[in-house]
């Protein structure tokens, strides 16, 4: 742990080091994502339909309005291997497309390229030459078409039905049993499946039906992890979906680099208050290579294109506010295609992904009810972020000491989100906040 991290804050907060509030020295997977990681996935506006030629130009546009502000991961979400993904709902009796060793494979009448056994390769590299890196999604288990099949395991004498736990299933999704560790050969299919994503040219897996329930699971976590490092290729792991429980955080930094600390969000105001406690208690474990995931921004053009995000603008910046200054990662939702002016802003305001990507310390402040309120250290370590949170239903006036900021009397206040200065404060920074809204500050001396 740096220097930085270790210093103790003056004033009322005295005795509380950095590292007690803000999190863990860095995590094995500190290369792989040194910062909260920076995207676009598939599932808010294409569900599970997404095709290689809607994939194409979402990237091309990935690629000019957002790859120059660091959302690099372009992902394609679950059922890329069904012939017949329609929506948001799962084919009860889905038929995946899978090879002769029971793993996924893009179905090739929505990506074409994929034809031949070429798989995600060629769309991959299409990625890659955009300068975006290639993520997929990726279910738990083992397909169940290849134990009814009874498929061999790559580069073994075992087969399907042998490492199938089919006691161990998916409570939403019909595709895949349980893999039983236990079992010879276990290792060497998720060892073959990773090899096979990472000779494709993955970046990123989102891996679901992992973390919930967390302790069942952590015998395929775990084998997650080993695959990848087999494949000697840097490759990004997402645990999916939460609610990731925080006890055990201390092991969940050490296997994957990203885990959902909530089920799916959505754009409802409850459920974005929601995630305020849930970043908080994170906080320890939260660090280089460690990023507790809020989910996905669900902005823009949503739902298959049926609607816009229902977040008012007040709590689209509240969104955007909260996941920077707790460093959730950002993976923008909405459809690219339908981009709009306000968004785009919004998901590219320089200062506010410097807090995202840079900031130290970050670490939440128990002031009042009905107000949240977080700050952090700036990258060049002096002065101090501080975001403030309306979470009333009425415009409230929001604050804190400045003592309890590491400040003795005053300090010179910038707005960031208006890229103006307020001035200087004494004793207090306050501002009247709107209903369900946020602001976002810097504080120097």
């Amino acid at each position: 742990m740096d220097s930085n991290r270790r210093m103790v804050l003056a004033g009322g907060m005295a005795g509380l080091t950095a590292a007690s509030l803000s999190g863990a020295a860095a995590a094995p997977g500190a290369r792989l994502a040194p910062r909260p990681p920076m995207g676009w996935n598939s599932w808010n506006s294409f569900a599970t339909t997404i095709n290689e030629a809607q994939a194409r130009e979402t990237a091309q546009i990935m690629a000019q309005t957002l790859l120059p502000f660091g959302y690099e991961i372009f992902t394609i979400d679950i059922q890329w291997y069904e012939p017949g993904a329609s929506g948001y709902a799962y084919a009860a009796n889905p038929v995946p497309t899978i090879d002769g060793h029971g793993r996924l494979l893009p179905a090739p009448n929505r990506f074409p390229s994929s034809a031949g056994g070429r798989g995600f390769a060629p769309l991959a590299a299409e990625i890659h030459a955009l300068g975006l890196k290639f993520g997929i999604h990726l279910m738990r288990g083992i397909p169940r078409l290849a134990v009814d099949r009874n498929q061999p395991i790559l580069g073994t004498e075992h087969r399907a039905a042998d490492i199938a736990d089919r006691d161990s299933i998916c409570s939403w999704n019909p595709d895949m049993y349980g893999v039983d560790m236990t079992k010879p050969g276990a290792q060497a299919y998720y060892d073959s499946v990773f090899q096979l994503y990472a000779d494709w040219g993955v970046d990123f897996v989102k891996m679901d039906d992992m973390s919930r329930p967390y302790d069942a699971h952590v015998p395929e976590i775990e084998a997650a992890h080993r695959a990848i490092v087999a494949t000697r290729r840097p490759i990004l792991l997402s645990l999916s979906p939460g609610e990731t429980p925080v006890i055990r955080g201390d092991h969940v930094r050490r296997f994957a680099q990203m885990w959902r600390i909530a089920d799916d969000f959505w754009d409802e105001w409850p459920m974005l208050e929601a995630q305020f406690v849930r970043l908080e208690n994170w906080t320890p474990y939260r660090g280089l290579g460690a990023w507790p995931d809020a989910d996905m921004l669900p902005l823009g053009r949503l739902a298959l294109g049926q609607r816009d995000s229902r977040f008012t603008p007040d709590e689209q910046r509240t969104l955007m506010t909260l996941w920077s200054i707790a460093r959730s990662p950002l993976i923008m939702g909405g459809d690219l295609r339908d981009l709009d002016a306000d968004t785009l802003a919004l998901l590219t305001h320089r200062d506010v992904l410097a807090v995202s990507q840079t900031s130290t310390d970050n670490r939440p402040h128990f002031v009042e009810d009905g107000a949240r309120i977080w700050s952090a250290r700036p990258q060049a370590g002096r002065g101090r972020y501080l975001a403030l949170f309306n979470t009333t239903d009425q415009p409230k006036d929001v604050g804190i000491n400045l003592r309890d900021l590491g400040f003795c009397e005053s300090a010179d206040v910038r707005d960031l989100w208006e890229g103006r200065s307020l001035g200087r404060c004494a004793g207090r920074m306050s501002r009247t906040l709107p209903a369900h809204g946020a602001g976002l500050y810097l504080l120097s001396d």
